[in-house]
């Protein structure tokens, strides 16, 4: 049996290198081998920081009587979701038609095509109640395809033309009033916990973005409602900064213990444009909201930074306890005599109370995850979560999966420049320069960019939408905080090779080229992550401004239309297209996303600070001295230091302190 996966990039795959199961890597190869063998494909799919992936790994794929099974009547292919998104998709597709749910490990069986017949998730080792074992469904689908192949067959061709019908992307629906769509938004707010929907919750980074847009009360109060039980919470890693992936409960409390980059980097961001929102007054808010942000990137620079400059992809959820058995989410967990041996009798029984560290536990075998209560002394807080930080690292570390992802990297990019200028932290924006050269100079390959690297080493499948969407959107946005147009000229050269890659018949975007699948990806929602399609119109109108280029515009206009219709059923899955939605209502009344460029030779003025902090919604910053050159003619005839302020064919004397700049940044002009 050939090891196929030995030399792959991906960690995950790697973790399956030794499996007995005779695995392939996706591509026409397995396909070809199917149909050569005329068997069907099992194709099983799953990512490195998943719990139920590791689980399903060691009760089946490991076991030399499972691996019999498949090696004898399939041919085995073994996918990471994060390397490739667009097989995912489709597949995830079918599988939540089929059994109306997804998730992962994701369980398919399919033709030597490979169009699905049997899907599913996470199986066990021996039937548990209703549920067939992973045994059962192998030896029962490997008899289907010998007895009944023409049944099966036809059950996939129906079901490939069911999905087509399905998924087909509704292009002619009228734009979504905005007091409408944020009244059926708020219907599924939880006034008691925060976040939207019940149990298990998810962090709604995209609705909150689209929440602050106005920073009127109605809606800031959804969003500050759930930052701050976020926060709090025990999906928030109080000692160690960042977000677990979700919550298994509707208070924040317990999380899946896995750490993902794409939620942190998308977060980071959240949680910057939140405290621009929080009037002065609120100084216990804002305090809560840039010391999450202080520990987030603290987590980042110290355990997901990698040579290179770029950020690594994720920490698994499982660790070893001192014996040396795996355990979910045993390196976060406390109880009152590790607080205690960690801290001190006093400290110990202080850290117990403020973090809801009690004697029965909050999780698992009696111990707790940290939450903050009420309203301790920062000060001591601070010191407390940094011992506890110390105390933790004797522990056995969670795995980390060190590819690099290069939509992740540039929407932390994104982020790490907008929170970096807010909270005047410059060695953030440095970090965001970093990242953002490693992903220039390692993924971008003969005018080609490409989604996954690992040890300077970048896979040779290409990338999809929003890795093209999300560099140009961090490039784009690292051009401004610098005033170099060389990577506003990057994030050019992204966004037309995306034009051209995905672009759609209606004015929309695929989500991955045209390739060997039996559908191309294209989902118009949002999820976890921004769509392909809402983060490449977002990238288009920020090029649009900083580069004068009116033709980007026109094409995110003709984009986002087709965000409309779920926008319109579901605003949860569809927050940046909301965003964009009220972004362009402030423009009709009078409150055009502007042009804001800060002349000067002093980089870290306070006028700087001020533009990154007041700019509307939608608005573009760049800061340069004079004669700075790459940004269209916003530089042309601003010799005097100020900030120029534009809307359109509006704009504005230059604003000389932060007073002017407050007025001319929020003037409508009707």
């Amino acid at each position: 049996m050939a090891n196929r996966l030995r030399d792959s990039l991906s960690p995950y795959l790697l973790l399956h290198a030794g499996d007995p199961v005779d695995w392939w890597e996706w591509g026409d190869e397995a396909l070809a081998e199917a149909k050569r063998r005329d068997v069907p494909v099992f194709i099983s799919v799953g990512y490195a920081a998943c719990h139920w992936c590791h689980v399903m790994r060691e009760e089946s794929f490991a076991d030399p009587e499972v691996a019999a099974l498949l090696n004898e009547s399939f041919v085995s292919v073994k996918v990471d979701r994060e390397e490739r998104p667009d097989v995912d998709a489709v597949y995830m597709q079918a599988t939540q038609a089929m059994t109306g749910s997804g998730g992962w490990p994701m369980t398919v069986f399919a033709t030597p095509e490979g169009r699905p017949f049997f899907a599913g998730t996470y199986f066990p080792p021996v039937r548990r109640g209703q549920m067939p074992s992973f045994p059962e469904v192998v030896t029962a689908l490997a008899d289907a395809w010998a007895t009944r192949r023409d049944e099966v067959v036809g059950s996939a061709d129906e079901i490939v033309r069911q999905l087509a019908a399905a998924t087909n992307v509704v292009v002619d629906a009228d734009r979504p009033e905005p007091k409408e769509t944020l009244e059926l938004l708020s219907h599924g707010y939880d006034p008691i916990h925060g976040g939207f929907g019940r149990a298990p919750k998810f962090p709604p980074t995209t609705v909150l973005d689209a929440l602050l847009v106005r920073g009127d009360p109605a809606t800031l109060d959804l969003a500050t409602g759930t930052l701050d039980a976020m926060a709090r919470g025990g999906i928030c890693d109080q000692a160690g900064g960042g977000f677990h992936r979700y919550s298994v409960d509707a208070g924040w409390v317990v999380p899946h213990f896995e750490k993902m980059l794409y939620d942190n980097a998308l977060l980071l961001g959240t949680f910057a444009r939140a405290w621009r929102r929080i009037p002065f007054h609120e100084g216990e808010r804002r305090d809560l909201y840039e010391g999450v942000g202080e520990r987030l990137v603290g987590w980042l620079l110290r355990e997901m930074r990698l040579d290179g400059g770029a950020f690594a992809s994720s920490l698994d959820a499982d660790s070893a306890d001192i014996h040396g058995n795996a355990h979910e989410g045993i390196f976060y967990v406390w109880n009152p005599e590790l607080l205690v041996d960690a801290l001190g009798d006093d400290d110990g029984d202080w850290a117990r109370d403020v973090f809801h560290v009690t004697n029965g536990g909050t999780f698992e075998h009696g111990l707790s995850v940290l939450q903050v209560r009420g309203r301790p002394d920062r000060e001591r807080l601070d010191g407390i979560r940094e011992r506890l930080l110390v105390a933790r690292e004797a522990r056995f570390r969670p795995q980390q999966d060190d590819k690099v992802v290069a939509a992740w990297n540039g929407w932390l990019v994104d982020s790490l420049v907008q929170a970096g200028m807010i909270f005047q932290r410059p060695e953030w924006v440095k970090a965001a320069r970093d990242a953002a050269t490693y992903v220039w100079e390692t993924h971008w390959v003969d005018g080609s960019l490409r989604r996954v690297s690992r040890g300077g080493v970048v896979a040779a499948e290409g990338a999809a939408a929003d890795d093209h969407g999300a560099v140009a959107l961090g490039f784009a946005r690292l051009a401004g905080a610098l005033g170099e147009g060389a990577w506003l000229e990057r994030a050019r050269l992204v966004l037309d090779a995306a034009l051209e890659l995905y672009g759609a018949d209606d004015g929309g975007f695929y989500d991955a080229p045209a390739g060997d699948l039996y559908a191309r990806a294209r989902d118009v929602a949002d999820n976890a992550t921004p769509s392909g399609t809402a983060t490449l119109v977002a990238a288009l109108r920020l090029v649009s401004l900083l580069a004068c280029e009116p033709s980007y515009e026109s094409r995110a206009d003709d984009a986002v239309r087709t965000t409309w219709a779920v926008l319109g059923a579901n605003p949860r899955f569809a927050g940046w297209p909301l965003a964009d939605l009220l972004v362009a209502d402030e423009a009709g009344r009078g409150l055009r996303p502007a042009q804001v460029v800060v002349v000067t030779d002093e980089p870290g003025s306070e006028l700087v600070t001020a533009a990154w902090r007041m700019a509307p919604d939608g608005s573009a910053v760049v800061v340069g001295a004079p004669g700075t050159e790459g940004f269209g003619h916003l530089f042309e005839g601003r010799t005097e230091p100020g900030v120029y302020v534009c809307r359109g064919e509006t704009c504005f004397a230059p604003a000389a302190d932060v007073t002017e700049l407050k007025t001319v940044l929020w003037k409508r002009v009707h």
